[in-house]
């Protein structure tokens, strides 16, 4: 496999199928749920988390084994069953489709691969050994951790308002990058960290004057 191509997809309503009931198939769905995928899962049997989702209407269960009729209108599919053969059918019949599909330890039988991914609110840093160690990505994410704190969330927060108004009111392209480097340079995100938020508001406010906290 030559080296892959990363991209973010938008899930929201989209049909993503989990074939498989177990522990990998629950953490496949609860990420699937996370991204607002409309989730469906085909197994005779679900684990007690599974199940539990299932009681909230979080997913749709299909309660057999799988057939190619689960296809139907799938955006993505991941195989997540401990049977070899139907993680193998379910890869082959998706890629006859043209259908993303991701087979839980075993790369040669996916077209797209799942990444760690460390999150903070709109903060998400992916990792990826293009299947080589997936648990080397996890050792990975989990040494960034508590590198990235929930202050980043807050300060993306405060850079997507920032965004709109420096957008809207500084037109000469050049002097909106200028302001956001200064702002990303600056101390609010230690000040955030440190719970100093009306000093935030004072170096956000030297940076962009008063008139945007009337914005």
């Amino acid at each position: 496999m030559s080296g892959l191509y990363p991209v973010y997809l938008n899930l929201d309503q989209k049909k993503c199928l989990v074939v498989g009931g177990g522990n990998v198939a629950e953490r496949k769905v609860i990420s699937l749920l996370e991204s607002g995928a409309r989730v469906y899962v085909v197994s005779p049997a679900l684990s007690d988390r599974l199940e539990e989702m299932a009681g909230e209407h979080k997913l749709t269960v299909i309660r057999r084994c799988y057939t190619t009729t689960d296809l139907e209108d799938a955006f993505l599919v991941i195989g997540a069953t401990d049977n070899p053969g139907i993680n193998e059918r379910v890869a082959r019949d998706c890629q006859e489709r043209n259908i993303l599909v991701n087979i839980a330890d075993n790369p040669d039988w996916c077209n797209f691969m799942v990444p760690a991914v460390l999150r903070q609110g709109a903060l998400s840093i992916s990792i990826s050994t293009d299947g080589k160690s997936p648990m080397l990505a996890r050792r990975i994410r989990e040494r960034l951790e508590p590198e990235f704190g929930p202050e980043y969330c807050e300060f993306l927060e405060l850079m997507g308002n920032v965004r709109e108004y420096v957008i809207r009111t500084i037109p000469e392209e050049k002097s909106r990058k200028d302001t956001f480097q200064r702002l990303i340079d600056s101390d609010i995100l230690d000040l955030l960290k440190d719970g100093q938020r009306e000093k935030v508001k004072e170096r956000i406010t030297h940076v962009l004057g008063d008139s945007w906290t009337q914005s």
